[in-house]
């Protein structure tokens, strides 16, 4: 018969990576939506510059107010949104790795874990285990701490920007480069 303890422990390891799943999801979802907000916003200035290009000579000089669905209006939204403190945001975004993507559009902790890994790769070093991670991290070598490496490294694996070749061991992606640019 299994001890309670123990089961216990495999909620808790079922329920931790629901959490993380959910997590990885909003994360795409809100990356998405960052790219759907720049492609709209792009679409209204281009609307507002055609309707100033074919407005007649006599309506050049009158002031364009803002209407619901213009460039402006997409301005002051976008505004709004970016206004908020990044203390009270949520969840980090981690874009997918693509050529010529900087290492600045990753919060400072993943930037991190690129960095230590660069260091490492630079060196000829091999891959590093979390645990390897937060001791370097000067964290304490904690299974709390541990998993939330785990969970952020699994997150950029996904996302293309580290490679585990082997279970629990990471390295930089193979044409990820040093944290000035992407390639």
């Amino acid at each position: 018969m299994p001890s309670v303890v123990g089961l216990l422990e495999q909620r808790e390891l079922g329920a931790r990576r629901r959490v993380d799943e959910l997590r990885e999801e909003a994360d795409r979802i809100q990356s998405e939506l960052a790219v759907a907000e720049r492609e709209w916003k792009e679409w209204a200035i281009a609307c507002s510059r055609v309707g100033e290009v074919l407005a007649p000579a006599g309506e050049s000089g009158q002031d364009h107010a803002p209407a619901e669905g213009t460039a402006s209006a997409a301005e002051e939204q976008t505004a709004k949104t970016s206004q908020v403190p990044d203390a009270a945001k949520t969840k980090s975004q981690v874009p997918m790795w693509r050529e010529g993507l900087a290492w600045l559009v990753l919060s400072v902790d993943y930037q991190r874990i690129l960095k230590v890994l660069a260091d490492r790769a630079r060196l000829r070093q091999g891959p590093l285990t979390c645990q390897e991670m937060a001791a370097a991290f000067g964290m304490d070598v904690v299974p709390a701490r541990v998993e939330a490496l785990r969970s952020k490294a699994k997150r950029l694996v996904a996302r293309g920007w580290l490679a585990e070749q082997q279970p629990g061991r990471f390295m930089l992606a193979q044409d990820v480069a040093g944290p000035g640019g992407g390639s």
